[in-house]
């Protein structure tokens, strides 16, 4: 190297480091994004509103939603209260549809709960308040379709209503044909791809957030619409029971990521941008039923 063109290079190095591209800031992925959130982006599961469902093979946690259905889940309670579901069994597995359980024989007393109730497929927006965090995509069941506290939704401003959808995971009450047969005595969870055309169909009573794999697991039952055909095929629960009648070591202190918070944005984001290596095309676009809203027990990180 000539003599002069050292020093020159010394002083150019620093100017092309300086020069290079920087690299892209590197995209948090939703379990960062959780790691690093507030304890205010959170909010406890309340006890009052989460039933037990205990299956031989563990339990599944329900949190009810009174905001949308107060009449199904203040019976569905009742019921668990005077132990009506005691020994009650799964009694469909139907392939990527639900799982339903109830008291398939004989005729067990009610208690104060009620067989039937008037249906509650939606609820009026005005009146109560109801929080609901709008979603940026346009969905092909409902005008706009968010979260309400935890669970997802779809509005329509100019019928003044709202309601819950059926995403993987969500509870129902089953009905026959008379739109007010349903009550919370025969109760199914959504175990496969949503069944959006039930929305406002049946009424949706709250959320599988903990469990869910119980569940989707089962045997599919061969009869008609997944019903086991043989008594011996269904799964008994040994009981369902409300979390908060329970003393305080034997339940799960749960809590949910609030879904009016920076957090949950920010989760929303990422989920219609994938930026990880494995994604080649970003869909810039996100159904209601592909957000998933994280639950952990309480203070955990």
């Amino acid at each position: 190297m000539k003599a002069w063109l050292a020093p020159m290079l010394t002083l150019a190095l620093p100017l092309l480091i300086a020069a290079a591209p920087a690299e892209p800031p590197k995209t948090p992925s939703a379990a960062e994004i959780v790691a690093a959130s507030p304890a205010s982006d959170w909010r406890p599961i309340d006890p009052q509103n989460t039933i037990y469902l205990d299956l031989p093979k563990g339990r599944v946690i329900i949190e009810l939603a009174p905001a949308f259905a107060p009449n199904h889940v203040a019976n569905i309670k009742a019921l668990a209260r005077a132990h009506y579901f005691d020994n009650a069994y799964v009694v469909r597995a139907q392939d990527n549809y639900v799982v339903q359980w109830s008291q398939p024989d004989a005729k067990r007393p009610l208690g104060a709960g009620h067989d039937t109730l008037k249906a509650e497929f939606d609820r009026p927006i005005a009146g109560a308040p109801l929080p609901f965090t709008p979603l940026p995509d346009p969905d092909t069941y409902a005008p706009e379709v968010g979260f309400s506290d935890g669970f997802p939704a779809a509005r329509d401003g100019a019928l003044g209503k709202a309601w819950l959808t059926h995403c993987y995971g969500m509870v129902g009450a089953g009905r026959d044909n008379d739109a007010d047969s349903g009550g919370g005595a025969e109760l199914y969870a959504v175990i496969g791809h949503a069944p959006r055309n039930l929305d406002r169909n049946v009424t949706l009573v709250g959320r599988v957030v903990q469990g869910i794999e119980l569940m989707s697991s089962m045997p599919r039952g061969t009869g008609d619409l997944g019903f086991y055909e043989h008594p011996e095929e269904r799964i008994p629960i040994k009981a369902i029971t409300v979390a908060a009648d329970l003393p305080p070591d034997q339940r799960l202190d749960l809590e949910t990521v609030r879904t009016d918070s920076v957090t949950f944005a920010r989760l929303v984001e990422i989920r219609r941008h994938r930026h990880d290596d494995w994604y080649k095309v970003a869909s810039g676009h996100v159904d209601v039923c592909n957000v998933k809203v994280p639950v952990r027990v309480r203070g955990a990180k």
